[in-house]
């Protein structure tokens, strides 16, 4: 069978008119265009769906059970329609996006704030993850989006960069090193240092190590977040490291934090997404609107550093 959108909404207007000739005025054809698509919608069922006498036209047994049918389909091809049109325009969404824990609160509540008051019907999906798990969320096609520190990545994944951050000293108020403008991380070392699991104490032990210093980096205390090390910190057990974007957390916290020197290191956050899977309208503005909003407000560089400074 190979009946058509047009043949059903001419079979719906027939019946619904009872006349050939009102039904062709409603759809804006002529009436032997109209005879001509009931015609192939019979030939293509096999069956006479309409009785015609010299008067009316009248449904046949198979033309009242396909009738509602019909409208049926109609009614929701329409709705489907309507959703696409919908999503197309923005009106209506779901963007599913892993960002580490940290930046999933600081940094994100902001900007999908801003994203809400400007697209109220799309849903932004937040999985606040550990930074080793964010990639693999996208991999796994659990999100849209992911965003994390520079990584290597599979061929088909894409990377943007969203900005480069230098790393801050955390002390409790009162510690030695607060008397400095910017702390050299010799001099951090010298004081029990609260680090991170995984790659971001590996990295950073790496990096310090190949520095002309070739610093020995081993902190006293390796937690799994940051928000534990920073109330270890409040608590006198020591000092730690962040990133700026980390800035509102010091704050709350009343910790002190000056810039990291000699060497100055710098991590690179990057938003990534998989190119072997296309982007919904919804998916691809949250992405430019993110992009865009970084770069009209670095807030995370400018809260931080306002004390420093």
């Amino acid at each position: 069978m190979n009946v058509t959108l047009r043949q059903l909404r001419a079979f719906i207007a027939v019946a619904r008119a009872g006349s050939v000739t009102e039904a062709a005025l409603r759809l804006h054809i002529t009436q032997s265009a109209l005879s001509g698509l009931i015609k192939d919608l019979e030939s293509n069922l096999g069956v006479q769906m309409l009785h015609r006498t010299t008067r009316k036209l009248q449904l046949s047994s198979a033309g009242e059970v396909f009738l509602p049918m019909a409208e049926r389909i109609l009614q929701d091809l329409g709705m489907a329609l309507d959703a696409v049109s919908d999503l197309r325009e923005l009106r209506t969404g779901t963007v599913r996006i892993a960002v580490p824990q940290v930046m999933a609160c600081t940094v994100m509540p902001e900007i999908m704030a801003a994203f809400a008051r400007k697209y109220p019907g799309i849903r932004v999906r937040l999985q606040d993850s550990m930074v080793e798990s964010v990639l693999g969320r996208l991999i796994n096609g659990d999100v849209d989006l992911a965003i994390g520190p520079e990584r290597d990545a599979p061929a088909n994944v894409v990377a943007r960069t969203l900005f480069t951050l230098p790393f801050l000293a955390v002390l409790p108020p009162g510690h030695p090193l607060t008397k400095k403008q910017r702390v050299s991380w010799s001099d951090l070392v010298r004081y029990p240092v609260i680090s991170l699991q995984g790659e971001y104490t590996q990295l950073l032990s790496a990096e310090l190590y190949a520095s002309p210093g070739r610093l020995e980096f081993s902190p006293t205390h390796e937690v799994a977040f940051l928000t534990t090390a920073l109330s270890m910190v409040e608590h006198g057990l020591g000092v730690t490291t962040c990133l700026p974007y980390a800035g509102v957390l010091l704050q709350r916290q009343q910790l002190e934090f000056r810039p990291l020197v000699t060497p100055v290191l710098s991590r690179k956050f990057q938003v990534w997404l998989n190119k072997d899977r296309g982007l919904s309208p919804s998916a691809q503005e949250f992405l430019d609107f993110l992009l865009q909003h970084i770069e009209d407000h670095p807030a995370p560089e400018v809260r931080a550093f306002r004390k420093a400074r």
